[in-house]
């Protein structure tokens, strides 16, 4: 793509592109849907700043719904095409019920199939018998005998096979002493698609196989691009790969021989047992060992799922003019290069410090430069559904946008029908994201928001300086088939490698084997292997080859490459087997990239790390270096054509002090601040005492919690409209009153003013709260109302008056709602949580003088009063609305409608945590709020 400029993405920045809107995943639950429901719901999105809608079919939740691809479904999916159309909002649909793809229409020859090993022990004495299939669709593939306890010098025994029946005739001839034989069949795996809809249970598909890919597109596929034209619709989508222990297809042999040059059925055994031989060392002549076997098997089964499902769809979609989008991870080992085989890239997951799959997701559509990677978002958000607030949502956001994700698909919006009793209907796993969520209010503002710097993100191209090499060779030696590859190099990876360069202010790409084909060598200053033993001719060629371009390769634990700069790894260690599911990989990202103020800047590391910092800082300086992050700063970079564009992210519950310095100085510096739309020069304060200090490298910003600024390096000369300030991301109080709102004319830039004091507080009492038809009542704040069963979902509204002077009139007047408490992690929580206790639980609807002048619900708690103030008395009302859960652990419902589908349909799902529904969700105002003359 071409490189943007400053001025382009500062129209952004002013204008946001609606194309940027966060999306939802929109669950239809059954699917019984009502076309009048449909568009009021889509106007519901509409209005509150989303950009459109995914439709995911999932489990039926009342008896008699219509079956899914059902004539009556398909009406409904063609309606809300068109009515999404009408609204300008953008409708995607995925292409299947539940996942992964699959359903009734799948049988034994399109299933996802494994290898099942079944081991028995032998005597010398010889041994004929017959190898019947246990299970419909089981094929014996081949039987192998190990001599000696334990089993050796394994071979391949001859099996007597009849076509017709799949059963075979086994002879094990005379030994000398106790033996073992494997036998490997075939087998289906067994997978049902999870949480399918009402005629939709079935097998899941095999994703190896393009003649089970073919058949699953022409039996879904086809009959909803029937229904919806492809110009109605954004794109197919197809959810992550989550097909289990798939490792095994028909004519799988057939592509290892041709893939890889030698017959896998002799060695198939070493899938199973551990046999080290010469050819183990990559290069080394000899048969292969198990590692070498596994490393080829795996490699080949990582080219069938790109070959025969990612192409497959990509091509089918290209047949019938629509985009594919995909979530490419999981099982079978897909690999990252294999994402940008999809028109559409996607990941998820939280953890702004770790490989997610949001990381494996925005690295593969760099390799292409293209404008935008998007990503799944609030999966288990603050578990259990309806407890999430607009600051979680917000947090997690953020930890996207540093994953270099910036288009969003929120998870999820639930359909519920306008019958259903009670609070209505919600997905089984967080969040429940749609209008029934108490503090909706605030929701305008917040995709306001993410439009705008989802668009600005989107501009220029990558900056990242260090890229960190996938070690593939290494995890699938270490495999014995099916595997998700993702996971695996995570695990292999470990969370202190690339935590440390996040902390320290650098940005990465991931980079893997097939990326190097094409890939620059000079693309990246610094390249990190990551515990890397075996490393292809090829890459290690490339690194040659980046080394000669002026990079440098750190090898970290990895002997594979001692050209290298050699570096001690850290000793962490992740259980593979421990990143199990979406809400436990969520809270395992947040806990590591939450940064501590020991050893704060994340330039020196512990005792583990140390070698790696040094030799990290030794290489290359970080493009922004923060002083006082605490190790909670994260830093994204664009280039752009004639500048630099910074995302500064505070992830954590503190205010931080930064001293912010640049690698490469550039002229001008400006701070944009995409809650306010303010923008900010970075001057040089001249020596005075006080003030920022700022220049070409660098300056002072103050960053809230979760709070995200924008730097803006350019080398050409700052337009007018732009407002002086002094210290970036919250202007001193003598700043506020000279600044005015980006789209407004401005004086040209000027030194900064030294600081102000602190801005006089005027103490407001008085006050009253009521709710909903009660009678107002005198009250003492703080007051908050403990999380207890409420169906009430009316807001507290909080009143009081205020005299004011001229002279407090002359400048701005603020609400104060004052800081919040960190609060420690909540053990057993399951999915992101932002870890602040706010002073307002959770949004504040603010009205001066009968004149609404916005909502307070993230950091810093000030909203600006000025224009609705009046010499004299003033009226004050907050209306403060907090979360849905009182409502929801108050609805009786809940459990009726669990319990009537599970009657009617089977146990699909299981709703999750419900006993956390109370768990800090308290009420009111935490503090006196106060008003601030500045």
């Amino acid at each position: 793509m071409p490189r943007s400029t400053v001025d382009e993405a500062r129209t952004l920045f002013t204008a946001p592109d609606p194309a940027a809107r966060p999306m939802m995943r929109w669950w239809w639950f059954g699917p019984d849907v009502d076309a009048a429901e449909i568009d009021r719901e889509l106007r519901a999105m509409a209005d509150a700043g989303l950009g459109g809608a995914e439709v995911s079919f999932v489990y039926p939740l009342r008896q008699d719904s219509p079956e899914y691809l059902s004539d009556r479904a398909m009406a409904h999916l063609r309606h809300a095409a068109e009515t999404a159309r009408d609204l300008g909002l953008r409708l995607d649909v995925t292409l299947g019920s539940g996942w992964s793809y699959g359903g009734s229409h799948i049988g034994p020859e399109h299933a996802s199939r494994r290898l099942r090993w079944e081991h028995r022990g032998l005597g010398p004495a010889p041994l004929a018998v017959e190898l019947v299939p246990s299970w419909p669709g089981d094929e014996i593939v081949g039987a192998y005998l190990g001599d000696g306890v334990p089993p050796s010098a394994w071979r391949a025994l001859e099996l007597d096979r009849d076509p017709s029946s799949q059963a075979a005739r086994l002879e094990i001839p005379a030994g000398r002493g106790p033996r073992t034989v494997l036998i490997a069949w075939s087998t289906t795996t067994g997978q049902q698609v999870k949480r399918a809809a009402a005629g939709a249970e079935g097998p899941v598909l095999d994703h190896l196989s393009a003649d089970a890919a073919r058949h699953h597109l022409a039996v879904v596929g086809e009959r909803i691009v029937r229904a919806v034209p492809a110009e109605l619709l954004g794109s197919v989508f197809s959810d992550s790969l989550e097909v289990y222990d798939a490792g095994w297809t028909a004519g799988l042999p057939e592509h290892f021989r041709a893939r890889r040059g030698y017959d896998p059925l002799p060695l198939l055994h070493l899938l199973e047992v551990d046999v080290p031989a010469a050819g183990d060392t990559p290069g080394s002549p000899g048969s292969p060992g198990s590692a070498t076997f596994r490393e080829d098997f795996g490699r080949t089964l990582s080219e069938l799922v790109q070959e025969n499902f990612v192409a497959v769809c990509r091509d089918w979609a290209e047949e019938h003019g629509v985009r594919f989008r995909l979530q490419g991870y999981g099982e079978p080992p897909i690999t990252m290069s294999a994402q940008r085989g999809a028109h559409l890239i996607e990941g998820e997951g939280a953890g702004w410090t770790s490989l997610t799959q949001s990381r494996w997701a925005s690295s593969a559509a760099h390799l292409d430069d293209r404008a935008s990677a998007s990503s799944e978002i609030w999966t288990w958000v603050h578990s259990p559904s309806f407890r999430a607030t607009p600051l979680d949502l917000l947090g997690e956001a953020h930890e996207h946008l540093l994953l270099g994700i910036t288009r969003f698909v929120g998870h999820g919006w639930p359909y519920s029908a306008p019958d259903a009793a009670g609070l209505g209907w919600t997905f089984y796993a967080a969040g429940a994201l749609d209008d029934r969520n108490a503090w909706w209010p605030a929701m305008p503002e917040l995709t306001a928001y993410l439009t705008r710097l989802s668009g600005v993100m989107s501009e220029g191209r990558t900056g990242a300086d260090v890229a960190l090499y996938l070690p593939y060779a290494d995890v699938r030696a270490a495999s014995r088939g099916g595997h998700d590859l993702w996971r695996a190099c995570r695990a292999h990876v470990g969370e202190e490698i690339p935590a440390l360069l996040r902390r320290a202010g650098y940005d990465i790409d991931l980079i893997d084997d097939d990326a190097l084909t094409a890939l620059d060598p000079a693309a990246y200053p610094l390249v990190v292997l990551p515990r890397v033993h075996r490393l292809p001719a090829a890459a290690e060629g490339w690194l040659d080859r980046a080394r000669e371009a002026g990079g440098t390769v750190l090898s970290v634990g990895s002997p594979a490459y001692p050209a290298g700069v050699a570096v001690t790894a850290p000793a962490d260690v992740v259980d593979a087997a421990a990143l199990v599911d979406h809400s436990l990989l969520a809270a395992a990202a947040q806990q590591a990239g939450r940064g501590t103020d020991e050893g704060a800047e994340g330039d020196e590391g512990d005792e583990g790390t140390a070698p790696l910092a040094a030799a990290v800082q030794a290489a290359l300086a970080p493009p922004v270096s923060l002083e006082g992050a605490g190790g909670e700063i994260g830093v994204v970079r664009r280039r752009l054509e004639d500048g630099d564009l910074y995302l500064l992210v505070n992830t954590g519950p503190t205010t931080r002090e930064l001293t912010v310095r640049l690698r490469e100085p550039r002229e001008h510096l400006e701070v944009w601040d995409p809650a306010t739309e303010e923008r900010m020069v970075l001057t040089i304060d001249g020596g005075s005492d006080g003030g920022a200090e700022g220049g070409p490298d660098g300056g002072a910003v103050r960053l809230h919690p979760y709070q995200a600024l924008l730097l803006v390096a350019s080398g050409q000369a700052v337009p007018d409209r732009t407002e002086q300030a002094g210290q970036a991301g919250v202007p001193t109080d003598a700043q506020r009153a000279g600044t005015v709102p980006s789209a407004a004319p401005a004086a040209p830039a000027a030194p900064a003013a030294p600081a102000a004091p602190a801005a006089p507080a005027v103490e407001i009492s008085g006050w009253t709260v009521s709710r909903g038809s009660a009678a107002p009542q005198e009250v003492e704040l703080p007051h908050l109302l403990g999380p207890v069963p409420d169906a009430d979902l009316s807001p507290l509204v909080f009143e009081a008056s205020v005299h004011l002077t001229e002279e407090q009139l002359r400048g701005r007047v603020e609400l104060d709602l004052g800081e919040g408490t960190p609060r420690p992690a909540t053990p057993g929580a399951q999915g992101y949580r932002t870890m602040l206790e706010p002073p307002v639980r959770e949004i504040a609807v603010v009205e001066a003088n009968g004149q609404r002048c916005g909502v307070i619900w993230r950091p810093p708690y000030r909203l600006d009063l000025t224009a609705a103030l009046r010499p004299g008395e003033n009226r004050l009302r907050i209306q403060v609305h907090g979360t849905t859960a009182p409502a929801a652990a108050a609805d009786p419902e809940t459990e009726r409608t669990v319990a009537a589908a599970h009657a009617a349909y089977g146990e699909r799902f299981q709703q999750q945590q419900l006993e956390r529904m109370l768990d800090g969700a308290d009420t009111g105002l935490g503090v006196v709020p106060q008003l601030r003359i500045l």
